[in-house]
């Protein structure tokens, strides 16, 4: 079964908490195992600054769900889970984004994997670094700790250990 990246964050309410439900509503989804989790990083918002920092981590997920249904599955939990269809980068009691698909390279008008922007972020890359420091980018061609050291250090990011869910 393909091994699939899922960026998650949470900036509003009891962030660790919601973090820790949309875990488990990952684990509910057929024909998928929750693998491993990365540690948490608490960073400042992206885009609209004047909003709570989020807590982020990257899971890894074993599913045989397809890519397309799959982001379907997790609209579907953010939806459950109270996230409203609020502006572009605003707060959000969870975020999951599909960052890898094994080694998918895929694009429609809705999903685009890897995940467009994940080269950009330091929330989604040194998670990433925990989970998959082997892996390169198969369009930019660069290895996970090349990007993450091509990051801009205006970003802040704190590490903040380990999620037990």
């Amino acid at each position: 079964m393909p091994i699939v990246y899922l960026g998650m964050g949470s900036n509003l309410g009891l962030r660790e908490e919601q973090l820790k439900r949309a875990i488990k509503e990952l684990g509910s989804l057929p024909h998928t195992e929750v693998l491993d989790l990365s540690s948490l990083y608490e960073t400042e918002p992206v885009g609209v600054k004047d909003q709570p920092w989020f807590l982020n981590l990257v899971s890894v997920l074993r599913t045989a769900i397809p890519p397309q249904e799959l982001l379907f599955r997790l609209k579907k939990i953010e939806s459950q889970m109270g996230r409203g269809k609020g502006g572009r980068w605003g707060p959000r009691i969870i975020d999951l984004d599909i960052l890898l698909y094994d080694d998918l390279v895929f694009s429609s008008p809705r999903l685009v994997i890897p995940h467009p922007r994940m080269h950009q972020r330091s929330f989604v890359l040194l998670p990433l670094t925990e989970m998959a420091p082997q892996w390169r980018h198969p369009i930019l061609g660069k290895g996970i700790w090349q990007l993450a050291e091509g990051l801009s250090r205006g970003e802040v990011v704190r590490w903040r250990g380990k999620l037990y869910a």
